[in-house]
């Protein structure tokens, strides 16, 4: 069958719970390779909840429903605080990405719980700012910034990225609405580690079947490369 926007391939997939050192229930999943141990851990975090961004945005969706089963990757996604999708509500309030530093902390025990392997931080929007600010903290590989609007973010939050050695990756949309690759270039410039990829005619949402394989792809290149190419079909009888 030919993988669409709704193509869901095999995994395990668990509902989870997280608690916040500040005693908030978080609401998520855990999607892992169906008969293998992942190789490493993708831990997302959403677009800006008060914009409609939650665990579901459609690209961390995408992530979950194929990187498992594709690129034998575990995929973590959890709704911060204050935050709805389908699979329910986190305790809380809107903290402006101030107090969801204690989301991402709650998110990376629970990794490091389970003891899943290399974990690299994946952040869509709103989620960037919360990596920027508060992922140096964590024992993780890298960090993958898709659509950075370096807002909530300070110029000197994302400079201190400057002598850290692990790799800072942000994938930039050429038309996207609030930071656009020649801008990114300038603001990027103090962190010698970070990658910018620039994508031609893409667009702070990754609308579209082409846009989302590109953004897969980018997050896979860098996570577990001997996994690309991604296929554009997956055999029915392994679904």
């Amino acid at each position: 069958m030919e993988v669409r926007g709704g193509t869901v391939l095999p995994a395990v997939r668990e509902e989870i719970t997280l608690t916040t050192d500040d005693g908030l229930t978080l609401v998520g999943e855990l999607a892992v390779p169906a008969d293998r141990p992942p190789v490493a851990t993708l831990v997302t975090l959403h677009p800006l909840p008060t914009a409609g961004g939650f665990m579901d945005s459609h690209i961390l969706r995408k992530a979950a429903a194929r990187l498992p089963a594709m690129a034998d990757l575990a995929v973590l996604r959890f709704n911060t605080r204050g935050t709805s999708s389908e699979r329910g509500t986190s305790d809380g309030e809107f903290g402006d990405g101030v107090t969801e530093e204690l989301d991402l902390r709650a998110a990376m025990d629970f990794v490091t719980a389970r003891g899943l392997p290399r974990p690299w931080l994946v952040g869509w929007s709103f989620g960037t700012e919360i990596i920027i600010k508060y992922g140096r903290d964590h024992p993780v590989d890298g960090v993958i910034l898709l659509s950075p609007p370096l807002h909530r973010a300070t110029q000197a939050e994302l400079d201190a990225w400057r002598d850290d050695p692990r790799t800072v990756i942000a994938v930039v949309p050429e038309f996207d609405d609030y930071l656009r690759p020649d801008e990114a270039t300038a603001r990027f410039s103090g962190v010698p580690n970070a990658v910018l990829i620039a994508v031609e005619g893409g667009k702070h949402l990754w609308v579209g079947e082409t846009q989302t394989r590109r953004v897969l792809t980018e997050i896979v290149k860098a996570v577990n490369p001997a996994a690309l190419p991604l296929p554009n079909e997956w055999d029915v009888a392994e679904a």
